[in-house]
């Protein structure tokens, strides 16, 4: 890669890693609409990889791993069986779909955090729940496999169940890491590693600890609905250059 290519790198995974500090999600978000802008989608979602891994882990930790098991195992098999049958054109295929693909999600995903509807599941085991669970997962995995994005609309259904704070941080840890592996998988393991031993591989992975570092000492100086908005809209502005990039 050029020192301008390295520069953009470092600078989108400290941006996306800023994110997920403060928010506790949004690294392959911000960092795949960042980079896409300058660089085929499949190169960003492998430097995405190891980085999201690695910054999921504290996340997976905590007490309430069975009953999110129980209750989101079908989910995150969901994800590995969308992943492989995906019928929306892969990140490997490149091309202009993928990229305009990737900014409907963002510009959807920002509608969808601007006007903040609210709505509750209530899911109590049996066929219903895994039916449902399931459905979500194979739609995430569909959408992560094209466009290397794992948020929707696996997160507007984690949001959904009204899970407690730290329950929903696990929650989301978990089904973060199996979608990142699941889009590791679908790439190529081998191949997506390959990234992780470049010098644009350890410059995302530092940038993103460094930002992930400066979003948790700004978690409690922001105001959260402010940067809520800001956020979103930013997600929306991303979409539509990304969009308009491929279109002009």
């Amino acid at each position: 890669m050029t020192p301008t290519l390295l520069a953009i790198v470092a600078a989108s995974f400290f941006v996306a890693g800023t994110v997920k500090g403060i928010t506790g999600m949004g690294l392959p978000l911000v960092g795949m609409g960042l980079l896409s802008l300058a660089m085929p989608p499949v190169t960003a979602a492998s430097l995405m990889i190891a980085p999201a891994l690695v910054t999921n882990v504290l996340q997976c930790l905590g007490p309430h791993f069975r009953r999110l098991a129980l209750l989101l195992g079908p989910l995150w098999i969901g994800v590995f069986i969308g992943c492989w049958f995906t019928p929306f054109p892969s990140l490997t295929d490149g091309g202009s779909v993928v990229r305009i693909l990737l900014g409907v999600v963002l510009i959807a995903y920002s509608a969808y955090g601007l006007a903040r509807p609210t709505f509750k599941l209530h899911l109590h085991g049996g066929p219903r729940t895994v039916a449902v669970t399931s459905v979500v997962g194979l739609t995430t995995g569909m959408m992560t496999a094209a466009t290397g994005i794992n948020i929707f609309p696996m997160t507007i259904f984690l949001q959904a169940l009204g899970f407690e704070r730290e329950e929903m941080i696990q929650a989301l840890g978990l089904s973060f890491t199996v979608c990142t592996i699941a889009l590791a998988v679908s790439l190529g393991w081998h191949a997506a590693s390959g990234t992780w031993s470049t010098a644009a591989g350890w410059i995302a992975l530092v940038a993103a600890f460094a930002g992930v570092g400066v979003g948790n000492l700004l978690r409690a100086r922001i105001e959260p609905a402010v940067f809520r908005r800001m956020l979103f809209a930013l997600f929306g502005l991303l979409g539509i250059a990304m969009i308009a990039k491929e279109l002009a």
